[in-house]
């Protein structure tokens, strides 16, 4: 029943309710008034609270957080202080969203390139820390020591770890501004420069050789390959050359 359910709040009775949200991700909450606490008008301060992901807590057991919630809130005890929620780890929550991914993949191999940097470059350091607990200098921890020598893992790092710090949120597990965003727009890591890639190149003492022997083939690719070397015309320019765009009468 409870997969069923579209977009929106489901009550359960006694405030406790099923948020779906339009991306299709569940999760449990307990709207308490906690016994002393008011708003800004004088009126008894009504406050939702989250007690986790519907794929990872069972709805009994979100029965049974909701009912401490509302014990603690008679008592004037604030639950997000005074509860102890069993918060998954980052390692944890990173598996998770792997394999509620993993139809989405282009292919296995991208999947499976996707967990693979955080195992080798997040979980070693904040695998097992609870995904509440992870801040800015934590995220650091991970990116930094790779930013500038592995950059382009270390951006498609940053983004996984964002992912996943992510759905921790959208569970109830966290609350506030993904760290990673923070760092990203407040520039905590240096800018780094691409390096530039250059295609491999025959030695310029080599290529009289090498087009003699292209004149004794009659294969199209020969030819074309001939006519690169005169022109200096792109590659894709060359295999996409149509008649028209050839004049003999001028030789252009």
């Amino acid at each position: 029943m409870v997969e069923n359910l579209g977009p929106g709040q489901h009550g359960d009775g006694n405030w406790f309710y099923l948020v779906v949200d339009p991306s299709g991700a569940r999760r449990w909450i307990v709207r308490v008034t906690v016994k002393g606490q008011i708003n800004a008008k004088g009126a008894p301060l009504r406050t939702d609270f989250g007690l986790g992901g519907a794929d990872i807590v069972p709805l009994p057991q979100a029965r049974d957080r909701a009912l401490e919630y509302r014990r603690m809130a008679k008592q004037g005890q604030n639950p997000r202080f005074n509860s102890a929620r069993e918060v998954p780890t980052f390692q944890e929550i990173a598996q998770q969203v792997h394999i509620d991914r993993m139809q989405t993949w282009k292919n296995a191999k991208h999947g499976q390139q996707w967990i693979n940097t955080l195992r080798d470059y997040a979980f070693p350091k904040v695998g097992r820390m609870q995904v509440d607990s992870i801040g800015q200098p934590e995220v650091l921890m991970c990116l930094s020591p790779i930013w500038t020598e592995k950059h382009e893992t270390a951006r498609r790092l940053s983004q996984r770890i964002k992912t996943a710090l992510d759905v921790a949120r959208s569970k109830g597990f966290r609350d506030g501004e993904n760290p990673v965003t923070a760092i990203r727009d407040d520039h905590f890591l240096p800018k780094v420069k691409a390096k530039a890639k250059h295609h491999n190149a025959m030695h310029w003492q080599d290529v009289p050789a090498f087009f003699a022997n292209l004149q004794d083939r009659n294969a199209k690719a020969a030819k074309a390959l001939m006519f690169t070397c005169l022109s200096g015309a792109r590659t894709g320019e060359v295999l996409g050359m149509r008649w028209e765009e050839l004049s003999f009468e001028t030789r252009t």
